[in-house]
């Protein structure tokens, strides 16, 4: 973060300095943890459910916080730090932000979607990396808090920026569209993940299509042109399509599916042919390549940078990280998150992959509303179907993948908790087999992949 005065960040939240003077030091970061002040910081607390971090103000300052922006001031004030008043802090967060990011005249890509947005920003950030410094999303961190943090991280010596951003209801990506004002605006696809609290796909898409509303003059929509939804989307921007069908601009094809190897493809545009190599396993990382490919070429990047940066994309956390253990044992380790959309790819994948045995843990998805139990008793159909030796459905949700995967002709284990399970899994894991964990975030299917990490590593 550049230096910021005291005075310029009261101005740029519309706070109140309660103590000011001439020799207050400038704030070269902002911190919403006590526990992790640096020094010279300013401490911005948070009011959760469980938790208001204004209790913690004086921890802060006494960590070495320069001074806290508070909607509700300590009883004492001390006279070395400074103290910013404010409604809200949540919003004050986002008008510094936003401020902020108004001083950088450099071209950003904001990216949505129901699946893959963190593929997406990861892919895309890997090409742009090629040529520029780029600013990215850390990790997942795609939310009313961590969109601000992110935009207050660009420094001088930033050329681009892609910032992935999320939502669970509608209003989240206007929100965060209003701080990131992006050059480029990317929506991935348009899945089931939040119906519960959208109705619909199409609630969905008006969602998702929240990105537009602050897409910079003359900016450039990349569009999953494959996906039925976004397909229909018309705005008034330049507007480039991505995908294997005839109404994409962006065209995929030659595609080649190496299993846990990866995939190979070429990508077709009016500028050139793109022949690609994707580490990461699964045909729906062709779509990714495809928009890094847009994005590319929108900024100026050369045929052999965009075809380099896709080689070295590598997939982030738990999002089909294969793993290798002793024994010709293989975990697709793609806990991060699942909805049916991406349940599906994952089990693809499983389906395609090189092994003797071949193993889903599959647990509860989350936020699908009414879509809740035919979802799940669907995904347990198309892993029989499939020809998958075995299901293991863990959770009171999932209890309907064991019953759609009996019903069609599968084998099946159901438990109502991974520990309940996790002996029995490891004693699945046998030689030769692949065995793909995949549920929602909350499940912290993470636990099960550590376990069996650690039960069947090579040895020395």
């Amino acid at each position: 973060m550049e230096p910021m005065t005291v005075k310029e960040i009261a101005a740029a939240v519309n706070g109140v300095w309660w103590n000011p003077r001439e020799d207050a030091p400038m704030v070269t970061e902002v911190c919403i943890d006590s526990r992790h002040i640096q020094p010279g910081s300013l401490f911005l607390p948070l009011a959760g459910e469980r938790v208001d971090s204004h209790d913690f103000i004086d921890a802060a300052l006494d960590a070495g916080a320069a001074g806290c922006l508070c909607a509700r001031l300590p009883r004492d004030l001390r006279s070395d730090k400074f103290y910013i008043k404010v409604a809200d802090t949540r919003l004050a967060l986002k008008a510094l932000a936003g401020t902020y990011r108004s001083r950088f005249d450099i071209p950003v890509v904001q990216i949505t979607g129901s699946v893959g947005k963190t593929t997406t920003k990861e892919m895309v950030a890997a090409v742009l990396a090629t040529r520029l410094r780029v600013l990215k999303t850390p990790e997942n961190l795609n939310s009313t808090i961590g969109t601000p943090l992110t935009l207050l991280g660009l420094a001088p010596e930033h050329q681009a920026a892609v910032i992935e951003t999320g939502m669970n209801q509608a209003g989240e990506i206007a929100y965060l569209g209003e701080i990131v004002q992006p050059n480029i605006a990317v929506i991935s696809n348009i899945g089931d993940a939040h119906i519960e609290h959208l109705g619909s796909r199409e609630g969905i898409l008006k969602a998702k299509c929240e990105i537009f509303q602050h897409l910079n003059a003359g900016g450039l929509a990349v569009l999953n042109g494959d996906d039925p939804l976004l397909a229909t989307v018309k705005v008034p921007f330049r507007t480039v399509y991505c995908g294997m069908g005839a109404n994409c601009q962006v065209r995929i094809t030659d595609v080649t599916d190496r299993g846990v190897e990866g995939i190979t493809c070429v990508v077709a545009t009016a500028q050139a042919d793109y022949p690609l190599s994707i580490s990461a396993p699964g045909e729906h990382m062709v779509y990714p390549a495809a928009i890094a490919v847009a994005v590319g070429e929108e900024l100026g990047l050369s045929r052999e940078e965009i075809i380099q940066g896709v080689a070295n994309f590598t997939p982030t956390g738990s999002r089909m990280r294969v793993v290798r253990l002793r024994g010709q044992r293989m975990i697709l380790d793609d806990c991060y998150n699942a909805n049916p959309q991406s349940v599906t790819a994952a089990l693809e994948v499983l389906a395609k992959t090189d092994c003797e045995r071949k193993v889903a843990v599959l647990g509860d998805m989350g936020e699908l509303g009414n879509l809740t139990e035919q979802a799940h008793y669907n995904i347990g159909a198309l892993a029989a179907m499939l020809g998958i030796d075995l299901v293991a459905a863990i959770g009171s949700k999932a209890a309907k993948i064991a019953e759609g995967a009996a019903e069609s002709g599968g084998k099946v284990l159901h438990f109502p908790t991974k520990e309940a399970a996790m002996e029995e899994l490891k004693g699945q894991l046998t030689p030769g087999t692949a065995m793909l964990v995949k549920a929602s975030h909350a499940m912290e299917f993470g636990a099960i992949v550590k376990a069996l990490e650690q039960e069947f590593r090579e040895t020395t």
